[in-house]
């Protein structure tokens, strides 16, 4: 039985993959910033016993985690799997986002995660063994125009991802990276975003909040993710990134289809109609 350290458990992706883990076998510790907010994950631990341990991890915060992650070892003696999902949502165009706030957006999504993973690896690089997985975005291998900073954190957790897999591949360790497109979950609502309609940049945000909505009805669950997640961890042939979502697979595919050039000309102002066009002709998106 492995050991799984999973944040940002309060609900969501998190809490679907703390459940999915433990009805699996595994032994885990749910991080969740504030414990007495932490509902949805007592009520879900009261209503089935599983082997779910709550730990209250703010990933802001060098001195919480440090704690939390002590707890775990004292505990259970070890980490085998990490699971970085703690995460924020939202933004807007780049020049009308707040700089103060973007600092936010990595202190939380990037240097968050960071702070986990420098927490669990040396006692991963002394057994030789772990699993660390990052929960990403399709926006990280996929730049939206009006979701700039929040494409932009997720690269920079993808690139540091692909970094650390050669680092520690020499210590038996795995990286994985999930790539969710749209998932129905409450950071929709959690998310902070900035659409002035003054903004000479409306445009793009009307075009993104058309997605989410034609995207909507057929977006994946957290549970899907959980599966996602539960298989990077275990599966005999191990692989960097794993999309989850027809929307990411899409994208992701259409992306490679495009060069560079044809990608950025594909983002020319249009009305709804003509950008509803241009996701089914590059990418497939059928919203009729």
């Amino acid at each position: 039985m492995s050991v799984a350290l999973i944040t940002g458990t309060s609900t969501g992706i998190g809490l679907a993959t703390a459940l999915h883990f433990a009805r699996a076998g595994h032994d885990v510790y749910a991080g969740v910033r504030n414990l007495a907010t932490a509902t949805e994950l007592t009520k879900a631990i009261e209503r089935e016993p599983l082997g779910v341990t709550p730990v209250v991890i703010d990933v802001d915060d060098g001195a919480s985690v440090q704690r939390g992650v002590g707890e775990v070892l004292a505990k259970a003696g070890r980490v085998d799997v990490l699971v970085n999902n703690a995460g924020i949502g939202g933004g807007g165009p780049l020049e009308d986002v707040p700089v103060d706030w973007a600092h936010t957006l990595f202190e939380t999504n990037y240097f968050g995660a960071i702070r986990m993973i420098q927490a669990v690896l040396p006692g991963m690089r002394v057994r030789r063994s772990g699993a660390i997985v990052n929960v990403t975005s399709i926006a990280g291998r996929v730049a939206i125009a009006g979701h700039g900073h929040y494409s932009a954190v997720k690269h920079a957790l993808e690139a540091a991802s692909e970094a650390l897999a050669q680092e520690v591949l020499a210590f038996g360790i795995r990286v994985a990276i999930v790539e969710p497109g749209v998932v129905v979950t409450p950071i929709f609502s959690k998310a902070r975003r900035f659409a002035d309609p003054a903004s000479p940049y409306v445009e793009h945000v009307r075009r993104l909040l058309a997605y989410y909505q034609k995207q909507l009805p057929s977006a994946a669950q957290p549970a899907d993710v959980a599966v996602v997640i539960h298989e990077a961890v275990t599966t005999r042939v191990p692989r960097l990134r794993w999309l989850v979502g027809e929307d990411a697979k899409r994208l992701a595919e259409g992306r490679r289809r495009l060069s560079d050039e044809e990608y950025v000309a594909a983002a020319r102002p249009a009305s709804i109609d003509e950008y509803l066009e241009t996701m089914r002709r590059h990418f497939g998106f059928d919203w009729r």
